[in-house]
């Protein structure tokens, strides 16, 4: 009884950095079309300011809060270090006795504030994009040897369809979405893989 009281008040604590200063959360910029960038002629050009667009959405804190470099998840817009403490385990989804599920469910739960999607866990250790610039995002993800072994087309893939990564676009309340759509997003991608891959 005393283990199930503690989760419960871990799963209650408040899950942003001061979540009722700011009722609704600033609107934020949608992305560019790729037909926007069509002006550029130079094709490495082109390449690294599609790239560049893509970036806002990386580095947005709906993406780099699950991308830290060291062992503890970022919240907020801040990006304050993960209330109640929490580390990300050898799988990077928590601790026997407190995972990533035990308080985040497969959807954002409103009332408790507590935000949510399929399969709840950090990014691998070496997949770090907090505190990163665009071109060190842009060389790690086109690095199989620090992407997972990935080609850019499964990275794309992972950004256009999984669940997961759909969340930074609808966080809940109190949270600002990542810019633009998940499928601009993932059309940027695709234009910056299809002029080059070229990294800013």
């Amino acid at each position: 009884m005393r283990r199930l009281i503690l989760l419960l008040a871990a799963c209650s604590s408040t899950h942003e950095a001061h979540p009722r200063v700011v009722d609704v959360p600033p609107a934020v910029d949608g992305l560019k079309s790729v037909a926007s960038f069509d002006g550029i002629a130079d094709r490495s050009a082109r390449s690294r300011a599609l790239f560049g667009e893509v970036a806002r959405v990386l580095t947005s804190a709906r993406c780099v809060n699950c991308h830290p470099p060291d062992e503890v998840p970022r919240q907020g817009d801040r990006h304050v270090l993960h209330d109640p403490p929490i580390v990300r385990g050898a799988a990077n989804n928590g601790v026997d006795g407190l995972h990533c599920a035990t308080c985040h469910q497969d959807a954002n739960l409103e009332l408790a504030r507590i935000p949510g999607a399929p399969n709840w866990q950090l990014a691998p250790l070496g997949f770090a994009w907090l505190e990163r610039t665009p071109s060190q995002i842009c060389a790690q993800l086109s690095d199989p040897k620090r992407n997972g072994g990935r080609t850019l087309v499964q990275v794309h893939d992972h950004l256009a369809h999984d669940k997961l990564v759909a969340w930074g676009w609808a966080p809940g309340k109190n949270r600002i979405p990542a810019p633009g759509s998940q499928a601009q997003a993932a059309a940027l991608f695709q234009a910056w893989i299809d002029t080059g891959a070229v990294c800013p």
